[in-house]
C-alpha cells in the first residue's frame, strides 16, 4: 500500500492593476505585500496637472503606469493600445475601481482571466451607480461582489461576496467608509489569493433578483414628491453626494444634502420655505430644513448647495447673506498668507491665488479637501475644521474669513441636531455623539455602536464611538479651556453659579433623564429619579456651594526671625482630570466625581461605561445650555481599552478618577504612574459583609437584608456580597426573605409597580448565571432564583444562597447582581463573626444590626470598612464622604474634600 498527500500551493501571479482611486491604491499596495509582481498599472490620465493616487504609488515603485484616455474608439478596441497591455505579460486583471470600458481582447487575454470589484450584492443593483440605488430602494442588506468579468454589464460569475447591514441614516460616503471602502479592499485581496490557490469558485449569477437601474446623473435626480418621507430620505441619501438630490425653490435649483429621518415632527419650529410640489411647506429650523412626505412623517436635511456651487447650513437659508467680513489683525494676515501657501500647493495649476479664487473649480477634489482640513490643523490647531466648511466657503476669501471666526470663536453654532423618541409618555431628546470643546462631533473616522436597550435587548440608537485621535482632541480642549480659557480666571462664585445653574437644569429635566436612565441601564424608573437623577442634582448643588469655600492655612514659622513672620498655603486646581465611570449608576458617579472637579476649578475628560453613555450624552447638551464655557466638560463613549487607556497614558491629563472592578483599577494605577505620576482615586470592588444579631428587629433585618442586596439589581459597589446571620434566627430569617423575594416584580423598569428590572447588559448576565452555577457546584443550598428569566432582554432572578463556607467561590467574590450569600455564625461568637467578615481583600462597606448599641459600635469599630451602617444600607449623602481601601481603593468622593486641588 501507499500514502498519497497533496497540499493547495500559492502562486505568485503577475498582474495588472486596471483602475483608479484610492480604493485602487490600496489594492494595488496589499497586492504587492502578497508578493504578486505588479506588471502594470492602467488609469486614468492626469487631471489638471494631478495624477490619480493609484498612478502616484505605481509610480513610486518604478512600476510601469499607463495613462489611456480610452481603451476604444466607435466600440472597437484600440490595437496600439491593447498592444502595449500584452506587452506587459499580465496573468490576471485586477479591476478594484474602474470607470472605463475595457475591450474584451484585454478582460479574456491573461492566463487567468479578469476579476471585478463591484459595490453590490449581485445580481442585485448592477451597474455604476449601484451604491446609490442600494439605499435608494431602502435594501436592509448591502455589501459588494467580486466577479468574473465578462461582456455582459456585471453579469459574469461571481467569485466572493461580502455583506453588511444597511443602516436607516446611511449614505454612499457612510456606507463606503464603514464597510465598502474596508472591506471591498480585503475581498479584492482575498479573491486574487483564492485564484493563487487554484480554489476560486465561478457560481452563476441567477436572472431572478437581477436589477438594472439607470446611471445617476443630475438630469434625472430630481425629487419627485409625491412619496412617503422615509422614500424621500431614501431618495436624498442614495444622491448623496453625487449626483445629489434637487429640487425648484424661488426659481433655482437646489440640492440636498445629509438627510435624517426625524420621529417627531410637531416639534419643528422655525420659518416655512415654500417647495412646489411638496405636501406642505418645509420648515427651516435651528436644526436644519424639515420636510414632509405625502403621509405627513419628517425628515430633516442639513446642507443645501445652490447652482452656482455655494453650500450652507439648511438652518441658514434665510440669513446665509447677512454676515459682514471681519477685519484682519495682523497676526491674522500672517496666518492668510500661510493658508495661501497651502491653497498654491494643492491647487499646482493656478497661477496665484486670489480671494475669489474657487477652491473646486480649480480643479480641487474631495481627497484635496482632506488636505486642506488637515493642513488647517498643523497651522492652527485650535481651528477645528469639518469637511463641510470647505464646501461651504469655496472661495478663499470665504474660508479665510470662516477660518478666521473660528479662531476667535465667533462662529455661530447652530442648536445640536439630536434623535427624538417617544417613550414613557414624553418625547425624549437624546444627543448621540462625541461631546467636545463644547460641541456634539461625529468620532474620527465616523466610528459608532449600537446601545442597547436591556429590557428587549433591541438597539437604542447609534452612537459615537471615541478614537485615540478623539481623546487627545478632548484633552486639548479641556487644557485650553483650563490655562487660557474664562473657566481658570473665573470668579469662584460664579463658577458656583453656574453649577447650580446646571443643577437647576437637571431638575427641570430630571423625567427625562430619568427615562433615559431607565432604557440605558435597566434602572427602575422611581428609583432612577430617586436616587440616580435626585442624588445627582444634590451632588451638584452640594458642590456649587463649594466653590469659594476652597481655601487653605495660615501657619506660624517658629524658627524665622523675627517670630511674627507666617506662611500660608494655597489650594490651586489641578487641572484636566479625566473620569471613567461605570454602569451601574451612570449620571450618579457622572455627578459624584464632576461636579467637585468643577467645583476646584477644574476641567473634565469623562468616558462613561461603553454600554451606558446616554445620560452623560444628555447631561453634555445641559452643561452647554447652562452655560459652561467650551472645553470644561467632554464627553467620550468609547472602549476602556481604548478611550480609558489613553486618558491613563496622556501626559497632559493630571488626574484621573475611577471606579469600575478592582483588576482594571490596577492596571489604571500603573499607567498613571508610568505616564506621568499623574494623581489618581479609585473606588474598586467590595464585598461587603453585613452582621445580623439575633437581638436585631426581624422586621427590620429582614428589610435592611433585602435592600443590602437587592437594590439597583444588585449592581451596587457598597452592596451586600455576604450576610452572616446568628444561628437562632437564621432559619426564621431566610423563610421571610423568601417569602418577600417571591413577592418581586419583575419586568419593565419602565412600569411604576416593578420592583426589579433587567441586568445592565448581556455579558454581565451570562457572568451571574455561570456565578451561581459556581455555588451549586461547590455545595451552596440554593434557595430560590439563581436562573435567567426566558423572556426577551436580560432578566435575572433574585436569588438566594444558603450554607456557604467561607471557602466558596461565592463568599469570596463579588457577584455585583441581585444574589444574597447567606453564612450562619455561633451565637455570642463575634469576634469570630468579625474574623469571618474582615477575611477579604475588599474594604469598602459594611453593615451591623442589632439593638445593643454597645455590640454596634464594638463591631462598627472593629469592622474594616470604608463606611459601617448600622441598623440601616446603602444610605449615603452627599455630606458624607466615600470610599474604601485595601483592594477596595483609595480617595474618597462626596463632602468636603481636596482630592481635585493641590
Amino acid at each position: 500500500c501507499g500514502w498519497a498527500c497533496s497540499q493547495t500551493k500559492a502562486v505568485r501571479m503577475k498582474i495588472a492593476v486596471i483602475g483608479q482611486s484610492l480604493f485602487g491604491q490600496e489594492v494595488y499596495k496589499e497586492l504587492r505585500k502578497d508578493s504578486h509582481t505588479i506588471v502594470g498599472v492602467f488609469t486614468i490620465p492626469d487631471k489638471d496637472g494631478k495624477a490619480d493616487p493609484l498612478a502616484t504609488e505605481a509610480e513610486k515603485d518604478g512600476v510601469p503606469v499607463f495613462k489611456f484616455p480610452r481603451w476604444r474608439v466607435k466600440g472597437k478596441a484600440i490595437p496600439e493600445v491593447v498592444a502595449q497591455y500584452k506587452a506587459t505579460g499580465a496573468e490576471l486583471n485586477v479591476l478594484p475601481f474602474c470607470s472605463q470600458f475595457i475591450p474584451m481582447e484585454v478582460i479574456d487575454h491573461p492566463k487567468h482571466g479578469s476579476i471585478i470589484y463591484h459595490p453590490s450584492l449581485l445580481p442585485r443593483h448592477r451597474g455604476a451607480s449601484a451604491i446609490n440605488w442600494t439605499l435608494i430602494h431602502g435594501d436592509k442588506k448591502g455589501g459588494f461582489t467580486v466577479f468574473w468579468a465578462d461582456d455582459g454589464l456585471d453579469t459574469g460569475p461571481i467569485l466572493l461576496q461580502r455583506e453588511c447591514d444597511v443602516e436607516p441614516n446611511d449614505t454612499v460616503n457612510t456606507i463606503y467608509k464603514r464597510f465598502l471602502f474596508p472591506e471591498g479592499v480585503k475581498g479584492t485581496v482575498e479573491a486574487v489569493r483564492l485564484i493563487a490557490e487554484g480554489k476560486a469558485p465561478r457560481i452563476t449569477q441567477p436572472q431572478e433578483g437581477a436589477t438594472y437601474e439607470c446611471i445617476q446623473k443630475k438630469d434625472n435626480s430630481k425629487i419627485d414628491w409625491n412619496q412617503s418621507a422615509e422614500a424621500l430620505h431614501n431618495w436624498i441619501r442614495g444622491n448623496d453626494k453625487v449626483p445629489g438630490a434637487w429640487a425648484d425653490i424661488d426659481g433655482q435649483k437646489v440640492t440636498f444634502y445629509g438627510s435624517t429621518l426625524v420621529d417627531n415632527s410637531s416639534a419643528a419650529k422655525g420659518q416655512p420655505l415654500e417647495i412646489p410640489g411638496a405636501s406642505k411647506p418645509g420648515i427651516i429650523t435651528k436644526a436644519g430644513l424639515v420636510l414632509f412626505g405625502n403621509d405627513n412623517k419628517a425628515l430633516l436635511v442639513k446642507n443645501l448647495q445652490f447652482e452656482d456651487g455655494k453650500m450652507i447650513a439648511a438652518a441658514q437659508y434665510y440669513s446665509s447673506g447677512s454676515s459682514t467680513a471681519v477685519e484682519l489683525t495682523e497676526e491674522e494676515k500672517v496666518f492668510a498668507e500661510q493658508m495661501k501657501a497651502v491653497w498654491k500647493s494643492i491647487l499646482s495649476n493656478v497661477t496665484r491665488i486670489e480671494d475669489s479664487t474657487d477652491f473646486f473649480k480649480s480643479g480641487a477634489a474631495s481627497m484635496d479637501v482632506v488636505r486642506l482640513v488637515e493642513e488647517v490643523k498643523l497651522q492652527a490647531s485650535s481651528c477645528q475644521l469639518q469637511n463641510e466648511d470647505v464646501y461651504m466657503n469655496t472661495t478663499f476669501q470665504e474660508f479665510i474669513q470662516m477660518c478666521i471666526r473660528k479662531l476667535r470663536g465667533e462662529d455661530d453654532k447652530e442648536e445640536l441636531v439630536v434623535d427624538y423618541k417617544n417613550i414613557n409618555n414624553m418625547t425624549i431628546k437624546m444627543p448621540h455623539q462625541l461631546f467636545i470643546n463644547g460641541e456634539f462631533v461625529d468620532a474620527d473616522g465616523g466610528k459608532t455602536y449600537k446601545t442597547i436597550n436591556p429590557t428587549d435587548g433591541m438597539a437604542i440608537c447609534d452612537v459615537s464611538l471615541a478614537q485615540i485621535s478623539d481623546v487627545d482632541k478632548a484633552v486639548a480642549a479641556a487644557k485650553e479651556a483650563f490655562e487660557e480659557g474664562e473657566w481658570g480666571k473665573m470668579n469662584p462664585r460664579d463658577r458656583g453659579r453656574l453649577i447650580y445653574q446646571l443643577a437647576d437644569l437637571m431638575e427641570e429635566h430630571q423625567e427625562e433623564l430619568a427615562t433615559i436612565e431607565a432604557i440605558d441601564s435597566g434602572a427602575v424608573y422611581t428609583l432612577a429619579l430617586k436616587t440616580h437623577v435626585g442624588m445627582s442634582i444634590q451632588t451638584f448643588r452640594y458642590f456649587a456651594g463649594w466653590c469659594d469655600k476652597i481655601q487653605g492655612s495660615t501657619i506660624p514659622i517658629n524658627q524665622a526671625r523675627p517670630n511674627r513672620n507666617l506662611t500660608f498655603t494655597k489650594k490651586e486646581p489641578i487641572g484636566v482630570c479625566a473620569i471613567v465611570i461605570p454602569w451601574n449608576y451612570p449620571l450618579m458617579m457622572l455627578a459624584w466625581k464632576t461636579a467637585a472637579c468643577l467645583a476646584a476649578g477644574n476641567t473634565v475628560v469623562l468616558k462613561p461605561a461603553q454600554v451606558t453613555p446616554l445620560t452623560a450624552l444628555k447631561f453634555a447638551e445641559l452643561a452647554a445650555r447652562a452655560g459652561l464655557p467650551k472645553g470644561v466638560i467632554n464627553i467620550l463613549p468609547g472602549s476602556g481599552a481604548l478611550v480609558g487607556q489613553r486618558l491613563s497614558d496622556h501626559p497632559d491629563v493630571r488626574k484621573l478618577g475611577f471606579t469600575g472592578s478592582t483588576e482594571i483599577g490596577k492596571h489604571i494605577m500603573k499607567s498613571c504612574a508610568v505616564s506621568n505620576v499623574k494623581k489618581v482615586s479609585l473606588e474598586l470592588g467590595g464585598k461587603s459583609p453585613l452582621i445580623i444579631f439575633s437581638d436585631c428587629d426581624m422586621d427590620k433585618a429582614v428589610r435592611m437584608g433585602m435592600s443590602s442586596v437587592f437594590f439597583n439589581k444588585g449592581e451596587n459597589c457598597i452592596a451586600a456580597g455576604r450576610l452572616f446571620v446568628e444561628d437562632t434566627i437564621h432559619d426564621q430569617f431566610v423563610k421571610r426573605v423568601v417569602e418577600e423575594v417571591k413577592k418581586m416584580k419583575i419586568g419593565d423598569p419602565l412600569d411604576r409597580s416593578t420592583d426589579h428590572g433587567p441586568q445592565n447588559h448581556k455579558a454581565h448576565l451570562d457572568k451571574l448565571v455561570e456565578y451561581c452555577q459556581n455555588g451549586v457546584k461547590e455545595g451552596a443550598t440554593l434557595v430560590c432564583g439563581g436562573k435567567q428569566v426566558q423572556r426577551p432582554g436580560f432578566f435575572f432572578e433574585p436569588t438566594v444562597f444558603t450554607d456557604v463556607g467561607d471557602h466558596m467561590f461565592i463568599a469570596i467574590e463579588e457577584s455585583f447582581g441581585p444574589i444574597m450569600i447567606i453564612s450562619k455564625f455561633q451565637c455570642g461568637e463575634v469576634d469570630d463573626v468579625l474574623r469571618r467578615a474582615n477575611a477579604t481583600e475588599y474594604g469598602l462597606a459594611s453593615g451591623v444590626i442589632t439593638r445593643d448599641i454597645s455590640k454596634a459600635l464594638y463591631v462598627s469599630e472593629r469592622l474594616h470598612a470604608g463606611t459601617v451602617f448600622v441598623n440601616t444600607y446603602n444610605k449615603t449623602d452627599v455630606a458624607s464622604p466615600f470610599g474604601g481601601f485595601k483592594q477596595s481603593g483609595f480617595g474618597k468622593d462626596l463632602g468636603k474634600r481636596n482630592c481635585c486641588c493641590h
